[in-house]
């Protein structure tokens, strides 16, 4: 059984109906159900998809979301004060935003793949990703 953590990045697209994260996220959340696969996600990247969904969309997506993200088959991790020192530490190493700090670390604690396609998180040195984003020259 393969483990993962979603970014929040893939969630964003599978949202907006974007390929091929909708495909990709979708496969994921199935198989989790189904227990072929652990899926992880930070509570702050939660909170991301939200305040994103809020600002770019509308309040009634975001509210979706925030109902929407209580019954995903993937477990929503909220960090203890260790993780949060380690994501300050990704942050303060690598040019990526806070938030992606958190997923980062949280596939670090889990020794597995980050599912994303923000191109800010293949800076990270020995970070295993799942990219789905574009290819990058």
């Amino acid at each position: 059984m393969k483990t993962r953590v979603l970014d929040s990045w893939p969630i964003v697209e599978w949202i907006k109906g974007r390929q091929p994260a909708t495909e990709v996220v979708a496969t994921l959340l199935a198989e989790s159900e189904a227990g072929a696969g652990r899926l992880f996600m930070s509570a702050i990247n939660v909170g991301e998809v939200y305040y994103y969904l809020r600002k770019q969309h509308s309040e009634k997506l975001s509210e979706w979301w925030r109902e929407s993200s209580r019954t995903l088959p993937a477990t929503i991790e909220v960090p203890t004060a260790d993780e949060i020192w380690d994501a300050a530490l990704l942050k303060a190493q690598y040019p990526i935003a806070y938030a992606d700090a958190f997923a980062a670390a949280l596939a670090q604690k889990y020794r597995c793949p980050l599912v994303t396609g923000d191109p800010e998180l293949r800076s990270i040195a020995g970070l295993e990703l799942d990219w789905i984003g574009r290819a990058t020259p």
